[in-house]
C-alpha cells in the first residue's frame, strides 16, 4: 500500500451500490456510532484477526481484506474519541465514511476511507474497505449531464485496475489453452509501439523518439510519475513505479489469478519487445517499488524487421 493511493479493494463496489440496491441514506440512526466504536475498538485491539468477523463480497477476498485491515491498524494514529464518521445505510449494510491520520515512518498523511459493515440481527460483520468512492449519491434528478468527479490519480488507478484485470484474465486463458509462449507472444505490440513513437515524435532520431515517447506515454497518458535519468545516442535510463505491480500489492483479486513472477514476466516481455523493435536492448531491475529501465543501443542489423508472433497492432 502506498500513501498516495491508499488501499484499493478488489471491486469498485461502493461506487455502484447506490445504483444497484437503491439510494443510500446518510443518517445517524440509534446505535450507529456505538456500532462504529465497537468495530473501531475491535480493529485497534487486534480482535479483527478472527475470520468469523467477516462477510466479504466474495469468499476469496476474506484473506486480502484481513490483510488490508491489519495494515490499517498498524498505520493509523489512534486517538480518542477519534473523528465522527459520516454514516450511510443501504439495505442491511452500513457504510462509514471517515478520514484517518496514518503514519508511515516520518511521513504523516490523512486519507478518507469507507468501511462497510453488514448487520445480521444484533451483530455486525465486516465486509469491505475502500479508498475510492464516487459520490454518485449526490447526482440530482434527470436530465443530468454533470457527475461528481474523483482526482486524476484515482481515475488513472481505476482505468489501470480494469485493464490489468482484463489482461491477466486473457493471459491466463491463453496460457491454459495455447501454452505460455503463445500467451506471452499475444501481448507483444513492439512493432506498432515503436512505429507510433517514430511518427508522433518525428523531430529526433527514431531511437531517441522511442525513449522520449515512452516517458511521455507513462507520464501523460498513464499518469505514472517517471524520471528520465539519462539519454544519449548509445544508452538511456528511465525510472518509474509501474502501477500494474502496485495494483498487485494493493488489490485483493489479482493475487487470486496470477503469481507475481508471472505478472512481472508479462510486464517485462511487453517492454523488452517494444525496446527491441526501436533498436534498444533493455535491462530491467527493481528498487523498492520502482522499476529501472536501462537501455543500450543494439546493432541495427539485429532489429526485428518482420512482424512478431502475436503482434496485433
Amino acid at each position: 500500500m502506498t500513501g498516495g493511493q491508499g488501499l484499493r479493494g478488489a471491486l469498485l463496489i461502493l461506487a455502484t451500490t447506490v445504483l444497484i440496491t437503491g439510494v443510500g441514506v446518510a443518517a445517524d440512526l440509534p446505535g450507529d456510532l456505538q456500532i462504529w466504536q465497537s468495530f473501531r475498538e475491535a480493529l485497534r485491539s487486534g480482535r479483527m484477526a478472527d475470520p468469523e468477523r467477516y462477510r466479504p463480497l466474495q469468499p476469496d477476498l476474506r484473506q486480502p481484506i484481513m490483510g488490508f485491515l491489519e495494515e490499517i491498524r498498524t498505520l493509523v494514529r489512534w486517538e480518542d474519541p477519534g473523528p465522527k464518521p459520516e454514516v450511510f445505510h443501504v439495505g442491511n449494510r452500513v457504510h462509514y465514511l471517515i478520514p484517518l491520520v496514518l503514519q508511515r515512518g516520518d511521513s504523516t498523511f490523512t486519507k478518507t476511507f469507507c468501511f462497510t459493515l453488514v448487520l445480521e440481527g444484533d451483530q455486525w460483520y465486516f465486509q469491505h474497505l475502500e479508498g475510492i468512492f464516487i459520490r454518485l449519491d449526490q447526482v440530482g434528478e434527470p436530465p443530468v449531464s454533470r457527475f461528481p468527479d474523483v482526482p486524476d490519480g484515482q481515475k488513472a488507478w481505476m482505468r489501470d485496475e480494469v485493464q490489468t484485470t482484463k489482461d491477466v484474465r486473457l493471459f491466463d486463458y491463453l496460457r491454459r489453452e495455447k501454452g505460455e509462449e503463445f500467451a506471452l507472444d499475444w501481448f507483444k505490440d513492439g512493432r506498432g509501439y515503436a512505429l507510433g513513437a517514430q511518427t508522433w515524435v518525428p523531430f529526433v532520431s527514431p531511437e531517441r523518439a522511442f525513449i522520449l515517447y515512452l516517458c511521455w506515454d507513462l507520464s501523460k497518458l498513464r499518469g505514472e510519475p517517471v524520471v528520465l535519468e539519462e539519454l544519449n545516442d548509445d544508452s538511456a535510463r528511465v525510472r518509474f513505479a509501474p502501477r500494474a505491480l502496485a495494483l498487485y500489492e494493493q488489490t485483493g483479486h489479482l493475487k487470486q489469478q496470477i503469481g507475481i513472477e508471472d505478472l512481472r514476466r508479462l510486464f517485462e516481455t511487453v517492454w523488452t519487445d517494444r525496446a527491441r523493435n526501436a533498436g534498444w536492448d533493455l535491462g530491467i531491475s527493481y528498487d523498492r517499488g520502482e522499476c529501472v529501465f536501462r537501455f543500450v543501443k543494439n546493432d541495427s542489423s539485429s532489429r526485428a524487421g518482420a512482424k512478431q508472433p502475436g503482434d496485433r497492432r
